[in-house]
């Protein structure tokens, strides 16, 4: 779990960045920035839907079945993300259905800060974690600019998934 914890929000930075730079000239699409901020894009939410299958098995046992049901809905906004950075990179890709571009990134918010609150309260994770998670993910709703921002934000926020635990694993 640790490199993953690390990967995911890495590569979401990475996205940000070169969002950025693609958007220099004014013009956003059609590029070498754009195509490998999507790239790294898919690649940090594939990492973060690998991401909540691991914290779900961090979960303490009572709680298991929350953070499986928490981990079935990161996954499937996982998905929806993937959909939809697959339909950027490629024109000809058949297009999200609009209820799912919207349900999609929610279940995937919802999803990991549900798991981290439930580390945060099983002591696993301190409570800044999930609180700095959502700070993050709730900027990048405010303005897509802030993508750089949030993913630092998240990046913190996943910090103490990535450093080694003095706690023996969940059974």
């Amino acid at each position: 779990m640790r490199p993953t914890a690390l990967l995911a929000p890495l590569f979401l930075l990475a996205y940000g960045i070169a969002r950025w730079i693609d958007g220099w000239d004014g013009d956003r699409h059609n590029g070498p920035a754009w195509d490998i901020g999507h790239v790294a894009f898919f690649i940090g939410m594939a990492l973060f839907g690998l991401l909540a299958v691991q914290l779900r098995g961090s979960v303490p046992v009572r709680r298991r079945g929350v953070a499986t049901a928490a981990a079935v809905a990161a996954v499937a906004g996982v998905a929806s993300f993937l959909w939809v950075i697959a339909g950027d990179l490629y024109g000809d890709f058949p297009p999200l259905a609009g209820w799912l571009e919207v349900t999609g990134p929610a279940l995937f918010g919802l999803g990991l800060l549900t798991l981290l609150g439930l580390l945060a309260a099983a002591g696993r994770v301190p409570l800044w974690s999930p609180l700095l998670f959502l700070a993050g993910y709730v900027s990048i709703s405010v303005r897509l600019d802030l993508l750089p921002f949030a993913a630092a934000t998240i990046l913190v926020a996943c910090l103490p998934l990535a450093l080694p635990s003095r706690e023996p694993a969940p059974v």
